[in-house]
């Protein structure tokens, strides 16, 4: 991983920006759903992909260690050697490296160079650890075998013309690998020939049997090979054939989803699924099978349920003599140790950690402690104590939540609130609850626990954005669009904050929100700037509460609105580039051709008619359509604002303002900003999410590739003058950790970032002696229960750990014509219950 500055700086603040140091960078996400993101290199050392990192983890200690990316550009795959004295990291980007690292020393030990174009896919040592084989991705899919010692490619061959999963030498023949990957299977041989050796493979043909993604196999002493199949079952080749179709009595499928053949244990073929289940297969019978029926069914000798709610998708065994233990790779989430001993006192399957699954829709500081909370698809929401290094509590939902924002410190009974996918916002507490135990003379094990608050349902689309004003007494919830409009525009609803939160009205945008931003206390206005996903942008009065008494609708039409719909004009800032250089170009032929003619002393050429250049042709100007998506922007003064644009657009920050006319329809509207600021090599890497530090003296940017911009401010320049030079570090995945979530926290210690890969970082921005000296806890304090919760008896049932978040009676005031009910509003959520569990 690179971290670099990008243009010369001057002053001393480079040497304390951000100090990526190991013991304070921490990694709380895991890439569950990355293919094959699981390597054991000892019985305790798990080894696993973040982004730009390879995380070494301490199974018992859960200690982390970190290798960074060499090329700053991602890794591709990771394996270990039989020996596990070394273990190998093929990365990403043009020409990529596949690194051999020495183990525990982790030491470099060997670069092998010239192997794919621009990334590999898949590695794999043969069994005695002397060759290594790769497999690299589009465009070339190139299968490289290597003399990994002498760094020499002994041989290679294009591996197929689709994606290719993985490649592995067969344990029982050391001149036969297999290859698979989208619809296809491929078996590979090195042959003897006059000329050398040489690679040739045969590509597996389904016949009448569908086709299907291949993720895993087993390679058999006789040279058949098991796959598995998208359908669940497991298909027996005999070289480039399918010999039988493997599936359950009454022909029930082997596992539901997908099914991957893993190893061959004492007669057993062992199988795992995507339901969360492990099989063993009597093989003889399977070599015994008729193959004029095309079909064998018959049932498992052994089996063992992981969960219900595992997706297994990789394993891999302790490399401990004659043990039994596997580790497991959960794509829902999960790292699971394994007992395969089928025995009468073999251990359930333990959970060993838990992360979110898929990407991070969410993520917010706590205002006055080391406190994260963060929320994703996978239905939960986890609170981190960033200082300690560890989670503090999950509670799961019925629905998907899709951004998360902490409360302002001085609302009262601070807390967060939760946006989900079904328009409902749920306000949660964190407290510590070894006060309650201590009351009922019980234990607790868990520092932190979140019960629910009050739920609410002001959208019925997704909520997308969640924003305190500046006081801290109006919230503002925005989502994507309205099904209640005949049109896709999006709603913004507006709340009074205090022990209950109450209705005050909503209004319509053109488009759906992506974020809401409300002017700083430096305004003397108090207004809210709403950013449209198409480039619209309104601001908004703050509504005050006293003066709204709806009848028979929550709809404000009197809420004084300004419009602005963002027009491209990157087209035209391309075209003066081109005319500025075509000119310069000019100039400089012009002086050549004058020096050359003052040298030649020819005057009979000055008097030849000179020859019209033919001038270049200029670019067409050019506006996107459909626009360019809009990814964040703030406030710079009062009526002006910074826009980040993707798509198209991208590559510049444009400095925009309010148009004196406001008669226009905001569909109509074309607004071009009146200035732009150049983004070093972002035209193809948006800046996709904006934070300050709390002096606003550095500007920190989330970029597309996953990379994080740091960016020197001079005090108070609202313009952005200063924005020049910049330090930048590749964290999250290049190619899928967009970085649309970057924080810093209170004390502007620590950086967190979360991403589309699945990972949550934190690291400080200072030495760890300054750090140290500056920190007088070595873990974030927690609130206390509030008084009202103390006073409700609803503790009671908080020992509850297993069951997940059930749905509310929530009120249901959706931006459409209604009756006043604020009492229903008062009373929504009271029947819902929190649960927490943590590790």
């Amino acid at each position: 991983m690179v971290d670099r500055c990008e243009h010369t700086a001057t002053s001393s603040w480079f040497k304390v920006l951000l100090h990526f140091r190991k013991q304070w960078l921490h990694s709380f996400g895991y890439d569950s759903e990355r293919r094959s993101n699981l390597m054991l290199l000892d019985d305790r050392t798990l080894v696993f992909i973040a982004g730009n990192l390879l995380v070494l983890l301490q199974v018992h200690t859960k200690e982390q260690r970190y290798l960074r990316s060499c090329s700053g550009e991602g890794i591709g795959a990771i394996t270990a050697h039989p020996s596990n004295e070394y273990f190998v990291i093929a990365e990403k980007g043009n020409q990529p490296l596949i690194l051999v690292y020495e183990y525990p020393s982790l030491r470099l030990y060997h670069i092998l160079r010239g192997g794919t174009e621009q990334v590999y896919s898949s590695v794999d040592f043969n069994l005695d650890g002397s060759i290594l084989a790769s497999v690299g991705g589009a465009p070339d899919y190139m299968l490289t075998l290597w003399d990994w010692r002498h760094e020499e490619v002994m041989l290679r061959c294009k591996a197929s013309s689709q994606e290719v999963y993985r490649v592995r030498f067969s344990p029982h023949n050391p001149e036969l690998l297999t290859s698979s990957g989208t619809g296809h299977v491929k078996f590979w041989t090195i042959s003897p020939t006059f000329t050398g050796l040489k690679l040739q493979g045969v590509m597996g043909y389904f016949g009448e049997t569908s086709a299907t993604d291949v993720e895993g196999f087993v390679e058999l002493p006789d040279r058949k090979v098991v796959t598995g199949t998208e359908w669940g079952n497991l298909l027996l080749w005999d070289r480039e054939a399918i010999k039988v179709e493997i599936c359950r009595i009454e022909r029930q499928s082997c596992h539901v989803g997908t099914a991957q053949p893993f190893s061959l244990e004492d007669g057993l073929l062992m199988t795992f699924g995507s339901d969360g289940v492990i099989r063993g297969w009597d093989i003889e019978k399977i070599n015994m099978a008729d193959t004029h029926s095309g079909r064998l069914e018959m049932e498992p000798i052994n089996e063992l349920v992981v969960g219900h709610n595992v997706c297994l998708s990789s394993v891999v065994r302790s490399p401990l003599p004659n043990s039994f233990i596997w580790f497991a790779q959960d794509s829902n989430g999960a790292i699971w140790k394994l007992d395969l001993s089928f025995t009468n006192t073999t251990p359930d399957p333990e959970c060993l950690f838990t992360f979110h699954a898929g990407s991070i829709h969410g993520l917010d500081v706590c205002k006055t402690s080391h406190l994260m909370a963060t929320t994703a698809p996978d239905r939960s929401v986890k609170v981190f104590d960033f200082l300690a290094k560890k989670q503090l509590t999950t509670s799961c939902f019925n629905q998907s939540g899709t951004t998360i924002s902490w409360a302002p410190p001085w609302v009262k009974a601070s807390s967060g609130l939760l946006g989900f996918e079904d328009g409902v916002v749920r306000l949660l507490e964190l407290y510590r609850p070894q006060s309650l135990y201590a009351v009922s003379r019980s234990s607790c094990e868990e520092d932190g626990k979140l019960r629910l608050k009050q739920a609410f349902k002001p959208h019925s689309e997704s909520v997308t954005a969640l924003a305190y004003e500046r006081n801290g007494e109006i919230l503002a919830t925005g989502c994507n669009f309205s099904k209640c409009s005949l049109s896709a525009d999006g709603t913004v609803f507006f709340f009074s904050v205090g022990e209950k939160y109450l209705p005050i009205g909503f209004i319509h945008v053109p488009s759906p929100v992506q974020a809401l931003e409300w002017s700083p206390a430096s305004h003397s206005n108090n207004r809210l700037l709403i950013l449209c996903w198409s480039g619209h942008v309104v601001e908004v009065n703050c509504p005050n509460p006293k003066d709204q008494e709806p009848l028979k609708t929550f709809l404000l039409p009197e809420l004084h609105r300004r419009p602005f719909r963002f027009q491209s004009i990157k087209s035209r800032i391309k075209r003066q580039e081109d005319i500025l250089r075509l000119q310069a170009l000019k100039e400089e032929k012009k002086k050549k051709a004058k020096e050359l003619l003052t040298l030649l002393d020819a005057k009979q050429e000055e008097d030849e008619e000179e020859e019209e250049e033919k001038e270049e042709e200029l670019p067409p100007i050019y506006i996107p359509d459909p626009p360019s998506p809009l990814y964040c922007g703030f406030y710079s003064e009062p009526d002006h604002f910074w826009l980040s644009m993707g798509g198209f657009d991208s590559g510049y920050l444009y400095h925009c303002k309010f148009s004196e006319n406001q008669d226009e329809e905001p569909e109509k509207r074309k607004d071009e900003p009146f200035h732009f600021l150049p983004i070093h090599n972002a035209d193809n890497d948006p800046i996709c999410s904006i934070t300050f530090s709390s002096s606003r003296e550095l500007l920190l940017c989330g970029m597309h590739s996953g990379s994080i911009r740091v960016y020197p401010l001079q005090p108070g320049d609202l313009s952005l003058t200063s924005m020049q030079s910049y330090w930048v570090l590749s964290l999250h995945d290049n190619q899928n950790g967009q970085l649309h979530h970057i924080r810093c926290s209170h004390d502007d210690l620590f950086v967190l970032t979360a991403g589309d890969d699945g990972n949550i970082f934190s690291f400080t921005r200072r030495p760890p002696e300054e750090l140290q000296s500056s920190l007088q806890r070595k873990a974030a304090m927690i609130p206390s229960p509030s008084v009202s919760f103390l006073c409700s008896n609803n503790h009671q049932c908080f020992p509850q750990r297993s069951s997940p978040m059930s749905d509310c009676l929530s009120c249901n005031i959706r931006p459409i014509v209604l009756k006043v009910v604020l009492q229903q509003v008062s009373k929504g959520g009271s029947r819902e219950q929190v649960t927490g569990s943590g590790h």
